[in-house]
């Protein structure tokens, strides 16, 4: 039996840049981290434009190799460190993440996004899983989703396979069931691969499948509508 005769009993779904662009909302949230800054730590700004803050949160992640799974406080150690520098001892990390995160999470989805998560979940079980610290519930799509698995909580990252199989146990189905549905080549599709789930590209520019990355996936999809319209016509609802 080959993985395309296995029937599809629930899928892991990536976030950011598979439901909307991420980009936008980490520029938006910077310049609001900045700005706040600028209106009640000015020093602070001064000695770290968003150029500079970005700098020290690379440079947060290289040095804290621990922390590659968790993002979030990556980026609280790297506002407790632009404080110290300016020999501010005790940063206001609460206020600063609550400014950072409400902008973060406040995203536009690619207009194919919604209604085919409305599709798709009639019908399947869907787990979000991500890297990311996207919050679900702020962006007003938590019910859509059976279950969130993140980076953060899971102790692992994509494309580690682990994290996969933790998906698959939260599911309560054999990886081979399991289509994860992504746009990282390596992320998602590798890392799906390797955990042994089937798998869904969501490949909206189009861009070759990377060959030095092996076998390409499954699906190579340019947008959430496809997928519903491959799932559909591979699942069809029973006439009786």
């Amino acid at each position: 039996m080959t993985p395309g005769d296995v029937r599809i009993l629930a899928l892991t779904l990536d976030l950011d840049d598979t439901l909307w662009p991420v980009l936008p909302a980490l520029q938006r949230a910077d310049q609001a981290v900045d700005a706040w800054l600028w209106q009640h730590h000015p020093d602070v700004a001064r000695a770290w434009p968003i150029a500079a803050m970005r700098e020290l949160r690379d440079q947060v992640a290289a040095e804290r190799l621990d922390l590659a799974h968790d993002f979030t406080t990556q980026r609280q150690l790297t506002m407790q460190h632009a404080f110290a520098a300016c020999g501010i001892a005790a940063a206001p990390i609460e206020a600063l993440w609550e400014i950072y995160f409400a902008a973060r999470n406040s995203v536009e989805l690619y207009p194919d996004s919604l209604p085919a998560l409305e599709r798709i979940t009639a019908r399947w079980p869907l787990a979000s899983l991500t890297n990311g610290n996207a919050d679900l519930q702020r962006i007003g799509l938590h019910t859509h989703f059976a279950h969130h698995i993140c980076a953060r909580d899971s102790g692992v990252a994509k494309p580690d396979p682990r994290i996969f199989l933790a998906a698959a146990e939260r599911l309560g189905v054999a990886p081979a069931q399991i289509l994860h549905v992504g746009d990282d080549p390596v992320m998602d599709v590798v890392g799906a691969r390797d955990a042994g789930l089937r798998t869904a590209w969501i490949n909206r520019d189009g861009q070759p499948w990377p060959a030095e990355l092996g076998a390409p996936p499954e699906l190579d999809l340019r947008d959430m509508t496809a997928l519903a319209d491959w799932l559909d016509a591979q699942h069809p609802v029973s006439s009786k």
